[in-house]
């Protein structure tokens, strides 16, 4: 454990909120989908169909932002698998904090670093920022306060975890959108949503699903089906042949 770190642990759990009511209402914040995705995606969906002056561009901005956020989700799954398991901040006793909440779902299982969150919603409030300035400076105002700094202040990360996804984040969606790779992709792809435009938008619509419930349900469906492959290796005759 840095310095870093723990000193930035220590002052939010020395200065916690004594009020039940504003811990619970952070918790809820923290955890619900609707201080994230519900507030970011029609965002851009706003600005897909806002008039404009630039509409291809930005339709093309767009694109490049959900694939972004896509890859972000991806990237910040696979980092979380296969670096060094980090075992979450509320769930870690050498620290000797006590953490003003509980979070609602148990992720004790899943490593704390780098935060999906903060790769996933600084890569698409990025990519608002970089079409929409003023609106764009909101979105990553509203990431760091509303998504990110909850989750530590919770226990549910380190601010390292945050720093670090937020950065890959910002990344990723900067090179997605620069015109030598965003052409290469957003331009067949509009041109595709263009000419069916039912298919397109129901594709749209799912990844931005995806995206709003960060594939939580996909992950958990593996998980399921993986104790369940697990359980049934395991398990051995017993009198009469039959499986116990």
């Amino acid at each position: 454990m840095n310095s870093f770190d723990t000193a930035i642990l220590a002052f939010l759990t020395h200065n916690a909120f004594s009020s039940d009511l504003i811990n619970h209402a952070i918790r809820v914040i923290a955890d619900l989908y609707t201080f994230k995705g519900l507030v970011l995606i029609p965002i851009l969906w706003w600005m897909w169909f806002k008039p404009s002056q630039h509409g291809e561009w930005e339709r093309e901005m767009v694109i490049a932002t959900i694939v972004g956020g896509l890859l972000a989700l991806a990237i910040g799954r696979l980092l979380a698998d296969y670096l060094p398991f980090r075992v979450r901040p509320i769930y870690n006793p050498e620290l000797h904090l006590h953490f003003p909440s509980a979070s609602l779902r148990d992720v004790r299982t899943w490593s704390s670093f780098p935060s999906d969150h903060a790769m996933l919603w600084m890569s698409v409030a990025t990519g608002i920022f970089l079409v929409w300035r003023r609106v764009g400076v909101l979105a990553l105002l509203y990431t760091a306060i509303f998504i990110c700094m909850p989750r530590v202040y919770l226990g549910l990360h380190y601010p390292t975890d945050i720093l670090a996804g937020a950065a890959i984040g910002i990344i990723i969606t900067y090179v997605m959108t620069r015109d030598s790779v965003r052409t290469r992709f957003a331009v067949p792809i509009l041109g595709w949503i263009q000419r069916f435009p039912g298919g397109g938008y129901t594709l749209a619509f799912l990844l931005c699903f995806e995206l709003i419930t960060q594939s939580v349900e996909i992950r958990l469906l593996e998980q399921s089906v993986s104790k369940a492959v697990r359980l049934d290796g395991t398990a051995t005759y017993g009198p009469g042949n039959h499986w116990q």
